[in-house]
């Protein structure tokens, strides 16, 4: 319903009311009155063909709804009160002038948020990086024209519609339900173009998620670097974090040796400060023995298990200290500190478990097995059908083929998966100890036997797997027995008198020649028929020459986490080479050999080379096997750490001549079997 409107006053309260009221649908002013006929009022009255009039009593004659009395006369006011008709709405001059100001101080404020509105768009749209924003409703509410140019989307197309109706792989209304910044993100738009982007929620005064904001930009150098500066920000926080939340004491200093970082438990482990240590040089902390910082920093290799005094209280501990480089540069060093009651304790248990075999969880599968050609495909075939089922499964091939590995990967792919995996090495057990370590022993079979007995490595694995490694050096009384196991399913523990039910699937594995230990009576017949029911022959790395490159870089990415390295692949040249020779030591060779040729390599270096290669694989290598001398510069390593390289050489070389036979090797050595499986778990060569 149209009410009409009359203003008597046309200064600059009823010029105000007036433009209200013109902008009003409901509303129709029928005259503006002002004894003034060149009022600001009056003029703009006539202009939209207002009646106007010097005197009010000419159109009070006609009865309006409501009447604006904007002179802000009293006697005016009363006038006109006793005069209006009783239906008609006097509002009075002050409240008029009070509306006029709200409506004044309004319009400004408008004009002032256009304006600011204006210099944001063009702010907004002056910047090289593209900026979208949507609602609480993921409904697009600004978009920028650098953003319009990178998506390819105009801004009147994709205003207030649902931001994944214009671009479906957005993930800004993540973060309005996450409420979770993400910095810069790499992404791919609808288009195809590759962003860096960063995105982040809006909030009001009261914390509340209004909606998401997202800046991109299209990836160039710059902003690749930028990403990759962004990114080391964000690993330096999350080592500090790490750091901070380590129970390990850990102390951190910067090229020039002075501190930079402790934890939190390096201060109750040492009794030492930040004030102490932060800035000060890496002694600062040492009451008795050399600072393992700085020669780390100066050798830039780590040192291990280096015993020292620190804080006030003259703590002993054990120190690892390891360089820290990026990029190939000394950028400090870094130490952790044990204290050595807790190392005492540690070293009480490792003794107990040295005295059992290494039992491990199966951690391998078949995506871990490296080979494409046809002879490993076959193997890999044979293994995944044979995982299938319960049957003994025997694993033939040479010394350094992977068999561990196809042991692994067969009980990850049966139905026993979720059950025990206990590897046993045959040959590394003494002849005395086996039978009772295999099948255990009751209490009191022998003098020395634990109280109560003990379990053996069956029954560890019931309902799971067992991998006989080197099942071949069994003796021929353990034969018998295992015989027992695989026909009955069941074990007599040493000194029992009752037999054990198992359920254990056994996998073997052996590097000699079965046949002919039966030959010569050193394998049970009978025996042989029970476990090769289901033989995998693992080829030599000599027969499937097409893996080597696949297995090299598999093998470098190994390495580099080992060695802090960052090699990233390996010249054709190098790759000929390494097809070209005979691997007698098969892949475990291989790692050896590529471990040699990083170890001498610079740090920058981003390709192994053919001229990286030990002098065995080199056009003038020395063309007969056994003992190859390798031509190297000046070797910056300590005597005791090229002894140790020598020793390790030895030892790998007559394994490799010895087809990986430990007992044959121990003895041609001069070594005990205890004293060569030390060194070939001191020199990883297991």
């Amino acid at each position: 319903m149209e009410r009409t409107v009359l203003i008597i006053g046309a200064g600059n309260g009823g010029t105000a009311i007036l433009n209200i009221l013109l902008m009003a649908k409901d509303y129709r002013v029928i005259g503006v009155i002002d004894s003034n006929p060149n009022a600001a009022g009056i003029q703009l009255a006539r202009e939209h063909g207002i009646k106007t009039a010097a005197s009010w009593s000419r159109l009070i004659n006609h009865p309006p709804d409501i009447i604006f009395e904007a002179t802000g006369i009293d006697a005016v006011y009363r006038e006109i009160a006793q005069k209006k008709e009783e239906h008609t709405i006097l509002v009075q001059g002050r409240v008029a002038f009070i509306l006029a100001n709200l409506i004044q101080e309004k319009e400004e404020l408008m004009k002032q948020s256009k304006e600011e509105a204006y210099l944001r768009e063009l702010v907004f749209n002056i910047s090289d990086n593209g900026m979208i924003v949507i609602n609480k409703d993921e409904e697009v509410v600004f978009i920028n024209k650098e953003a319009e140019n990178l998506t390819g989307i105009k801004g009147e197309m994709v205003i207030g519609r649902h931001i994944h109706e214009v671009m479906p792989a957005s993930s800004l209304p993540r973060i309005v339900q996450t409420a979770v910044t993400e910095s810069n993100q790499r992404a791919r738009l609808d288009n195809g173009r590759d962003i860096l982007t960063t995105r982040m929620p809006i909030r009001n005064g009261q914390g509340e998620i209004l909606g998401a904001f997202a800046i991109f930009k299209g990836i160039t150098e710059m902003t690749r670097l930028a990403e990759e500066i962004t990114n080391l920000k964000h690993i330096q926080k999350m080592l500090e974090a790490i750091i901070h939340s380590s129970d390990d004491a850990i102390s951190v200093v910067d090229e020039k040796g002075e501190g930079l970082l402790i934890n939190p438990a390096y201060s109750r482990i040492t009794g030492l400060e930040e004030a102490d240590v932060i800035g000060k040089p890496a002694t600062a902390d040492i009451v008795e023995g050399e600072s393992m910082h700085l020669q780390v920093l100066k050798t830039q290799k780590p040192v291990r298990g280096v015993r020292m005094k620190v804080g006030p209280a003259k703590r002993d501990v054990i120190v690892n200290v390891a360089p820290i480089m990026v990029n190939g540069e000394l950028k400090g060093s870094v130490g952790v500190i044990h204290d050595l009651s807790e190392i005492q304790n540690l070293t009480k248990e490792l003794q107990r478990a040295r005295q059992m075999i290494r039992k491990i969880a199966a951690k391998y599968t078949f995506d871990d097995i490296i080979g494409e050609s046809k002879e490993m495909s076959l193997c890999l075939e044979q293994a995944r059908l044979y995982a299938r089922t319960p049957a003994t499964v025997l694993l033939r091939g040479e010394s350094g083929t992977g068999k561990e590995l196809f042991a692994h990967a067969i009980h990850n792919a049966s139905d026993r998966k979720y059950n025990q995996f206990v590897r046993v090495n045959c040959a590394a057990i003494a002849e005395s100890l086996l039978e009772s370590e295999l099948f255990g022993y009751e209490e009191g079979a022998f003098s020395g036997a634990r109280r109560g007995g003990k379990k053996g490595f069956f029954e560890e694995a019931h309902k799971g797997s067992i991998f006989l490694d080197e099942i071949g050096e069994l003796t021929p009384g353990t034969q018998a027995k295992l015989l027992r196991v695989l026909q009955e399913g069941e074990i007599m523990r040493v000194g029992g008198t009752k037999p054990v039910q198992i359920d254990v699937r056994v996998i073997a594995a052996t590097n000699v020649n079965l046949e002919k230990a039966i030959a010569n009576g050193d394998f049970r017949e009978d025996l042989y028929y029970r476990i090769n029911r289901m033989p995998i022959y693992i080829p030599a790395l000599r027969e499937r020459p097409r893996d080597i490159a696949s297995l090299s870089i598999h093998l470098l990415k190994k390495l580099n986490e080992e060695y802090g390295r960052d090699i990233r692949t390996i010249s054709p040249e190098a790759i000929q080479v390494l097809e070209a020779y005979r691997w007698p030591g098969n892949v475990r060779e291989l790692e050896n050999v590529l471990g040699r040729a990083i170890i001498f390599m610079d740090m920058h270096t981003r390709m192994l080379e053919k001229a990286h290669l030990p002098s065995l694989f080199l056009e003038d290598a020395p063309a007969e096997e056994g003992w190859k001398e390798q031509r190297l510069p000046h070797n910056p390593l300590s005597l005791t750490e090229q002894l140790a390289n020598i020793e390790k050489e030895i030892i790998q070389n007559t394994l490799n001549r010895l087809k990986g036979n430990k007992t044959a090797t121990a003895r041609e050595l001069g070594l005990s079997i205890r004293n060569l499986y030390y060194k070939l778990t001191k020199y990883n060569l297991e």
